[in-house]
């Protein structure tokens, strides 16, 4: 059971340092491109390079962010629930997300093997195989449903949520940060 937890947590910050690389690379874009036209020259599809590398960011750090409890969730009403009640609710939301998380995964999964299949293109200055930047939502939305069921598992065992404890060890040191 511990390398299966040090395989997904590995998995879980891979996609967050794939998210961190693509908010670098935005920013290296835009440099570029404004470097670039300071001396009178472009960059060719910047713009939807940017918009891509947006996508990515977005969905590989999904996974991450709900394991630290750093996702909008609604805390308030299960705070005020009893233990029992709040674990009920806990599987309950848990479940949810899971099935919603499961059809964004499926229906984007087809969406990009559609796009694979015949070939499209963007329509900018540089023609970019679509699926590759569509391949970010359902990478990204699976390791979140693969979150979600490694919480929901670790809840149904008995064990408090992480993004729970996460909230709490951060609350506990004074960093409020993610609360606001």
């Amino acid at each position: 059971m511990a390398h299966v937890r040090r395989v997904l947590d590995a998995a879980y910050a891979a996609a967050a340092g794939l998210a961190a690389l693509s908010l670098l690379l935005i920013f290296a874009v835009m440099m570029a491109q404004m470097g670039l036209r300071q001396i009178g020259l472009q960059f060719p599809a910047a713009d939807d390079v940017s918009a891509y590398l947006c996508v990515s960011t977005t969905f590989f750090a999904l996974a991450a962010t709900f394991k630290r409890g750093e996702l909008i969730r609604v805390g308030m009403a299960l705070e005020r629930l009893g233990p029992a009640a709040r674990r009920r609710a806990e599987i309950l939301a848990l479940v949810l997300a899971a099935a919603m998380v499961g059809y964004i995964v499926f229906w984007t999964a087809q969406d990009t093997l559609f796009s694979w299949e015949i070939e499209e293109a963007s329509q900018g200055t540089v023609a970019i195989p679509i699926w590759i930047p569509k391949l970010a939502v359902p990478v990204g939305a699976g390791l979140l449903l693969l979150a979600i069921v490694d919480e929901l598992a670790a809840v149904l065992r008995g064990a408090r949520p992480s993004y729970v404890l996460a909230a709490e060890a951060r609350a506990a040191s004074g960093d409020f940060s993610a609360e606001v």
